[in-house]
């Protein structure tokens, strides 16, 4: 039934109906001249009104839109029991995350406290959890590590050659320096946000993320393994800083702290499994089982009661001081130390956080607003940097338990919080006696998600190897050149694989599938004819500086003629044909002066034996060759079979002053050899550019274009353009 009305088609036939070439579509429905918006017109188009006050305020706090229409019979339940599933990860995951980036404890705390509730103000993603994540601190801790090593903050011991180092001391100044970098970060993705440029996560790929995620994820393993073999290494930062530290815990394996180690697999041992079950279950479950939170609450308790710090030199939290402290400025002198790094971490956490969100948004039916979103994280951050809190982005695993018990808003994210300030009002000095081996082993597990995402290599073998090399490099630069100039290098090497596939595009003959009007790739598709003296090529890329040469070349090979040997032996026979031509006119001429002799100029009446004039004649002659173009076959030469080529241009969406230029010479060169060349499927700003750039002219008129292969082809075979202006092709015999 399909292919019955495919071939019955009333536009497949080429009598049924009128060409158009672009000029002629130009006459019909003239384009408009609409100016387009800029990029400021865009960010700063309001006017003074109050709707569009109103507008302004809805879009930057979103709060209010949805809010007033919260259904609180349908989700209030759902979103209080998913809070305190939440709140629970929250505590141990602060506390966790916190040694990452090198801070105290309690700063992992507010970082769960005050960006969850700036983001339920600003915020459009309904079901992401925000807060601590563990490739931002490790980030983080990248910072600290290399800008505030312990070997700055040792202090001498009375009466001897030791020093000892002083925490109090270092967690100040790393804290400030936290601080500076989270309100840096903010101000990053408040000036894109408020720039429109949320698609800038754009050029972080899917495979690079995810390569990018992996190799973080090895730095965390790394990064506690210190801690679960409970031995001391020197801070490291820089290129290769992640294996000269596997190093340095290689060779301190004989000091390992027994206690240390056995305390770290008996979490792990007890939380992996757990873990499972609980995703095994979970149609079952109310709520995932919160192991995390009962494992640090049961591991405090027995730490505590047995002295494991004093009996076997288990390391703990240490103190976490109860009560809000007060914001605190930034110290700007650290911006300049900082601000590649901002950047960086500005770039990831937005990343990581618009993909999840635009996930669960598609799977629950709304949307989410890119620039919004990173504005409001920009906001968190800024905020969040004035109360100690370091930079934040979007948890998988709390997002996955915030959906699945039921959250349906960030009302959810407020719960939550509600119980972090109550564990920092109340009870969060009870956690003192924490061993950092139970958050090392919390951390270690909570990896195994990233650590999965090496099976991406088979899929990536099997469907795209330019992206499965994209997740490679990624992943090796990262580990090699640590977090943020992997990711440099990793951006670059992704644009790079853009533009070597627009240099090495597929080039194409294309053939009509039969009694249709679609046209397809010869090799790549059986029962494709070829229009007898016609040629349809195509580019698979877009054509423009870097890859224009290539086209050109392309194209003449295809083509099927020899186009430059073709023009230089038409020049030959021109130039020879010229040395004839002068030699004819001076034996015309030495001819005129022998019959001048004669008749003493007395008339041009010289007869030949047939009784014609022979003056006359030489001088029709010569008017006849002075408006005959030469051709080649007038020439001696053989014409090619090919008549027409026409350039499919559907895949163009720029053109640049190189690609006009190649253009100009294709059509020069292939007019040289008489045949015609045709543009089809130009877009409306590829022919604005063509026209901005002088690409038009007497020779190249907008009767070359048309809006489709298949008009191209009804007009060629309509005896070549009987019914429309003939396209001018001239020679110029002073260029030869």
């Amino acid at each position: 039934m399909e292919q019955s009305e495919l071939r019955h088609r009333p536009w497949a036939s080429p009598a049924d109906r009128e060409v158009l070439s672009e000029a002629e579509l130009e006459e019909m429905a003239p384009r408009t001249q609409a100016p387009r918006p800029s990029l400021c017109s865009r960010v700063w188009d309001v006017r003074c009104s109050c709707g569009a006050a109103k507008s302004l305020l809805f879009r930057f706090l979103p709060v209010l839109s949805w809010l007033p229409r919260y259904p609180v019979r349908d989700w209030v339940l759902g979103d209080i029991a998913s809070g305190f599933s939440v709140g629970i990860m929250h505590l141990p995951q602060g506390l966790a995350y916190a040694l990452l980036a090198g801070v105290p404890p309690v700063t992992g705390l507010y970082t769960s406290l005050y960006p969850v509730v700036l983001y339920f103000l600003f915020g459009t993603s309904r079901h992401i959890s925000v807060g601590p994540f563990a490739v931002i601190s490790i980030m983080i801790g990248s910072v600290t590590g290399s800008l505030m090593p312990n070997s700055n903050f040792m202090d001498p011991v009375n009466g001897t050659n030791e020093t000892v180092l002083n925490e109090a001391r270092r967690d100040s100044a790393r804290v400030e320096l936290v601080a500076t970098l989270t309100v840096l970060v903010g101000i990053f993705q408040i000036a894109l946000g408020m720039l429109q440029f949320g698609f800038v996560v754009t050029y972080l790929s899917e495979p690079l993320v995810r390569g990018y995620t992996t190799a973080a994820a090895v730095h965390v393993l790394v990064s506690q393994l210190k801690y679960v073999f409970g031995v001391e290494v020197a801070e490291q930062s820089g290129p290769f800083s992640m294996f000269a530290a596997f190093t340095e815990i290689c060779t301190k394996l004989p000091q390992t702290n027994v206690g240390a180690l056995v305390t770290n697999l008996i979490a792990m041992v007890t939380i992996l499994p757990v873990k499972m079950l609980s995703a095994k279950f979970a149609s079952k479950l109310p709520m995932p089982i919160p192991i995390e939170f009962i494992m640090i609450v049961v591991s405090t308790g027995i730490s505590y009661g047995a002295g494991l710090k004093a009996k076997f030199g288990i390391a703990v939290v240490g103190n976490i001081p109860s009560g809000m402290k007060p914001p605190m400025a930034p110290n700007v002198s650290y911006f300049g130390q900082v601000v590649g790094n901002a950047f960086a971490i500005a770039v990831v956490g937005y990343a990581i956080s618009i993909s999840m969100g635009k996930i669960f948004a598609l799977k629950h039916g709304y949307k989410v607003n890119s620039n919004q979103e990173l504005f409001a994280l920009g906001i968190c951050n800024f905020v969040g940097g004035f109360f100690q809190c370091f930079s934040i982005s979007c948890s998988m695993s709390r997002t996955l338990v915030q959906e699945a018990t039921g959250g349906n808003s960030q009302v959810a994210g407020v719960i939550a919080s509600l119980l972090i300030l109550v564990t920092i009002l109340k009870i969060g000095q009870l956690f003192q006696d924490l061993p950092k081996a139970i958050l090392a082993a919390i951390v270690i597990v909570n990896l195994k998600g990233m650590f999965k995402q090496f099976t991406d290599l088979c899929m990536l073998w099997r469907s795209n190897r330019i992206d499965l090399l994209i997740w490679l490099v990624t992943f090796v630069a990262t580990l090699l050149l640590n977090l943020d100039m992997g990711l440099g290098v990793s951006v670059a090497f992704a644009l790079l694989t853009v533009i070597f596939r627009t240099q090495l595009p597929r080039y194409s003959i294309l053939g009509q599938v039969s009694n249709t009007d679609i046209y397809r790739d010869m090799v790549e598709y059986n029962k494709t004819e070829e229009i007898p003296g016609v040629k349809i090529f195509r580019s698979s890329a877009t054509v423009y500086f870097a890859n224009a040469e290539l086209y050109a070349e392309a194209l003449k090979e295809k083509s099927g003629i020899n186009v430059d040997y073709l023009i230089g032996k038409k020049k030959k026979a021109l130039k020879k044909q010229k040395k004839q031509q002068e030699k004819d006119k001076k034996e015309e001429a030495k001819k005129k002066k022998e019959l001048g002799s004669h008749c003493n100029g007395s008339g041009p009446a010289v007869v030949d034996s047939n009784g014609s004039e022979i003056e006359l004649e030489l001088q029709a002659s010569s008017t006849q060759k002075a408006f005959n173009e030469p051709t080649l076959e007038s020439l001696g030469l053989k014409k090619p079979e090919l008549h027409s080529l026409i350039l499919d241009f559907t895949p163009v969406n720029f053109v640049d002053t190189v690609c006009i230029k190649i253009l100009k010479n294709i059509f020069r060169d292939f007019q040289e050899i008489e045949v015609d060349v045709f543009l089809v499927g130009c877009h409306a700003s590829v022919i604005d550019q063509l026209e901005k750039g002088n690409f038009f002219s007497q020779t190249i008129t907008k009767h070359h274009l048309f809006a489709s292969v298949h008009d191209a082809i009804t007009y060629v075979t309509r005896g070549k353009g009987q019914n429309m202006p003939q396209p001018v092709t001239t020679y110029s015999s002073t260029k030869l």
